[in-house]
């Protein structure tokens, strides 16, 4: 995976309400276990979904991939780490879930948005500046 600008950890305790009759994770839960970390991480940086909105941008997640290695049980705590690994033309996030005591890993994947205007509805081809101005960065 690609070496992020910024990152951040959530702690997941899996529910029961997640799981299938063998107690294990059902696959479409960890997309929502990316979404909780993909929040903090834009929480962290100062451009969550609100301020998205208010800055006039929306950011659809236009790419999403899960790669499954070994699954998560009822009870499990996990650690899911997500990193902001590319922001010139779109967000892409790399996520990693980790049994929390062993640190093994279970699932990575990624997801990419793109910036939408939302007076034109158009597609941006690369990042506006609040993007870069949250990141801390000069817009070439």
């Amino acid at each position: 995976m690609t070496k992020g600008i910024v990152s951040c950890e959530v702690e997941i305790d899996v529910p029961f309400f997640d799981v299938d009759l063998m107690e294990i994770v059902w696959h479409g839960h960890y997309v929502k276990y990316f979404e909780v970390a993909r929040c903090a991480l834009l929480d962290k940086i100062g451009y969550n979904y609100m301020q998205m909105r208010e800055s006039g941008y929306a950011w659809p997640v236009i790419d999403l991939r899960v790669r499954y290695a070994k699954p998560a049980k009822f009870g499990q705590k996990l650690t899911v780490h997500a990193e902001l690994c590319e922001w010139e033309n779109r967000l892409k996030i790399n996520y990693k879930v980790c049994d929390k005591l062993s640190g093994a890993r279970l699932i990575r994947g990624h997801s990419c948005q793109v910036a939408v205007d939302i007076a034109s509805g158009d597609m941006c081809y690369e990042s506006p500046a609040i993007l870069w101005e949250k990141l801390g960065l000069t817009k070439p």
